[in-house]
């Protein structure tokens, strides 16, 4: 595959018009808003810090181990990745997030690019021989395409914290021209985050966030919600 060829499907699977729902999800900032715990003066430091604290060492490094399992042929592996990423999510919001959306982008993605690996794992999902979190189809679909793993790395990532800057428009949180300067501001944190992910082996796999995860529970129980997470 060309490098123009894998940037190109780098940029489907990230593009917000790619139907895996990530526009019903605020990444736990709903929770966030409603216990008045964030500001649009705040909102860039907490992108950063779930980056580095949580999506990095949880979702990201999950990503990267999925790639290298597809790369060397070893499903079992995978499918540890996908167990442990899986049992990092502490509440059932953000489980069932991980998974919705993994299950619909890995539909998608079978429909869409056709490949035998995608194929294979869509099987193993079917199958309840692993969960089908979103970073690891990420990974899968990634590696089944030809795309640098770095590069897919980045680009999960960066829809990340698209999503969640998305989601602080529709909750009044910023507006469009500071939406932007977040996440151009964000791009080297991105860049030292993707580095990290790749330098972890599956021991290592976990964020830890235990202000995001008492967010997210209460979300959970909120009686007016505008996300599912």
């Amino acid at each position: 595959m060309t490098d123009v060829a894998a940037l190109l499907v780098t940029l489907q699977l990230t593009d917000s018009a790619f139907p895996a729902g990530f526009y019903t999800l605020s990444h736990g900032l709903e929770g966030y808003a409603q216990a008045g715990s964030v500001t649009p003066e705040t909102l860039p430091d907490l992108l950063v810090d779930l980056l580095r604290h949580s999506v990095g060492p949880a979702d990201a490094t999950a990503l990267a181990l999925a790639h290298n399992a597809v790369r060397d042929g070893d499903r079992e592996a995978l499918h540890r990745v996908d167990r442990r990423l899986h049992a990092t999510k502490l509440n059932r919001e953000l489980r069932r997030a991980c998974t919705r959306t993994g299950h619909q982008m890995l539909s998608v993605a079978r429909e869409t690019f056709g490949r035998p690996g995608i194929e294979r794992f869509g099987e193993d999902v079917a199958a309840k021989r692993s969960p089908g979190t979103q970073p690891v189809v990420t990974g899968v679909v990634a590696a089944a395409c030809g795309v640098d793993v770095a590069q897919a790395v980045a680009g999960d990532l960066f829809a990340f914290s698209a999503s969640l800057v998305g989601a602080a428009l529709r909750l009044r949180l910023t507006d469009h021209i500071r939406a932007q300067r977040i996440l151009a501001d964000a791009a080297p944190v991105i860049g030292e985050v993707t580095a990290a992910a790749l330098s972890r082996d599956l021991n290592d796999l976990g964020g830890c966030t235990p202000v995001a995860d008492v967010m997210s529970a209460g979300h959970e129980r909120a009686d007016a919600r505008l996300f599912v997470s």
